[in-house]
């Protein structure tokens, strides 16, 4: 090796024996502000004020340079001190969790070995570790024989990938026509997608993104929990058909953003396949229960589903990003094939992940998933996923027990949707009783007090609480419930 020194060396990772002291200590200082951060945690939020905040990392001058010391703990007090603490009790709001400690050390591995996750001679144990956990995830799924899958940024990936598959699947087997080839057929424009009005906006996404349009998404209603309504996807079919348009794909959800419904899977995917449509399962949020011994019932008809997706960074405890796409035939992921003679070459015998991904350059997410199973393992995230709808359900029943508050419906899955009780609205109209619980959510963001979502049901605003945290106690909610009730009774002026 050359024995003249860069002078660029205390930059990067070397091989060789004791040529990353400077990488050990500035790690060390590193963790040790970590540590230091999550000691000293007594609120989700700082309270900076977004403009001050905004003001503060604008501030920084880019063109002037600073030891890597000074860079970390400048780094520690301006971004770090000004995060939003996840694994804070009262950060409570969106599919948002804290990491398990297995994951966070993978990192180390992933970002040191820097693999690229496109082909085998610029990943080679990582290439074979994914499809490992593929295959693992597929069994577990049951899936069949014929399934595989392969890692993604997550749910939007994810949906885009499912229909992306089902629209070209759907194209070849109705008129033999290659979209890869030769784009849209004329009927295109004909061409629906089904899902239910509280499926994840990415459907909408998806569409706009293949080139069919945002109107080529055809909502069916829902019912009080938020499920799809099987009579009214029975209805939509047959409407779409005697219109002479072309639906193609149905979407089911494991687990909506708004109110955690899990639609019935099974009826879905029997109606797809009676009408020879593909059927598509948003899993993102809870595809987890399928490792729960209580709860795996609610996924029934999920193994006989064309595409799922699955994200590991909610219910799965993994740092963002990490998402996976499982296919029941993988035959259909021809249609994303693309060969590079400087990448994945014709004939190649060893495998090249990005035969089978509309990413080229992709993490190695899976060592994740892999240190996961190892450390906790599958038995164990099932038993946090039954703790958590366990104290999901005693939340609710709280909130059923406190006259300040009105629930709007059982949760059947780990998200709790509530508002103040309508004797507290008084003179406002509904209008403005939404404004109130708007600026009730800002106020406890805003003065670090607290972390919760809002969303709306029939033209209501409702304050949410996804439950995502198994090491949560009943008791952490009792001091929450105070506090809402808290800035509640200063924006009302009245003791609540």
């Amino acid at each position: 090796m050359n024995s003249i020194q860069s002078p660029w060396f205390e930059h990067f990772l070397q091989i060789g024996s004791g040529n990353n002291t400077h990488f050990e200590k500035s790690a060390s200082l590193v963790l040790s502000q970590i540590n230091s951060l999550f000691s000293d945690c007594d609120s989700p939020y700082s309270g900076l004020p977004a403009n001050e905040l905004k003001k503060a990392i604008y501030s920084s001058n880019l063109d002037q340079t600073e030891s890597m010391d000074w860079v970390i703990n400048e780094t520690t007090q301006l971004i770090a001190k000004n995060s939003l603490m996840v694994q804070h009790p009262h950060c409570i709001a969106h599919l948002h969790t804290p990491p398990l400690m297995a994951s966070v050390l993978a990192e180390f591995y992933i970002a040191s070995l820097n693999q690229s996750m496109d082909s085998w001679d610029q990943s080679p144990s990582a290439t074979f570790l994914e499809q490992f956990i593929i295959d693992w995830l597929v069994k577990t799924y049951t899936l069949g024989d014929m399934a595989d899958g392969v890692f993604t940024s997550g749910g939007t990936q994810s949906n885009l990938m499912g229909l992306l598959l089902a629209r070209d699947c759907f194209a070849k087997n109705h008129s033999a026509h290659n979209i890869q080839q030769d784009g849209l057929p004329e009927y295109g424009h004909k061409m629906r997608i089904i899902c239910s009005n509280k499926t994840h906006f990415t459907v909408q996404k998806s569409a706009s993104l293949m080139g069919l349009g945002e109107r080529a998404v055809v909502c069916v209603k829902t019912n009080q929990q938020g499920q799809m309504d099987i009579n009214d996807l029975q209805v939509t079919i047959d409407t779409l058909l005697a219109q002479g348009l072309l639906p193609f794909a149905v979407v089911a959800t494991a687990g909506t953003t708004d109110h955690g419904a899990i639609d019935d899977i099974e009826s879905i995917v029997n109606l797809s396949q009676r009408y020879k449509l593909w059927s598509h399962v948003d899993g993102a949020y809870g595809g987890a229960l399928m490792l729960s011994k209580k709860h795996k019932a609610k996924l029934s008809g999920i193994q006989l589903a064309d595409s799922v997706s699955v994200d590991f960074h909610k219910l799965f405890y993994q740092t963002i990003s990490c998402g996976a796409l499982l296919i029941k035939n993988k035959a259909n992921f021809q249609s994303l094939l693309y060969h590079a003679d400087y990448l994945n070459r014709e004939g190649d015998e060893l495998p090249n992940l990005v035969d089978k991904s509309i990413a080229t350059t992709k993490r190695f997410d899976a060592l994740k998933m892999f240190m996961t199973l190892k450390a906790v393992g599958a038995d164990t995230l099932g038993e946090m996923y039954d703790k958590l709808l366990e104290l999901t359900g005693q939340v609710a029943e709280k909130v059923k027990q406190n006259e300040n508050f009105e629930l709007c419906c059982d949760p059947l899955l780990s998200t709790v949707l509530f508002r103040l009780s309508d004797r507290y609205q008084g003179t406002l109209n509904d209008q403005e009783f939404n404004v109130l619980h708007q600026t009730l959510r800002l106020q406890l963001l805003t003065t670090g007090a607290a972390v919760v979502a809002e969303t709306k049901v029939d033209g209501k605003l409702y304050l949410k609480f996804t439950l995502l945290n198994p090491c949560l106690n009943l008791s952490d909610f009792d001091s929450l419930f105070l506090k809402i009730e808290s800035h509640a009774a200063l924006l009302t002026g009245k003791a609540l």
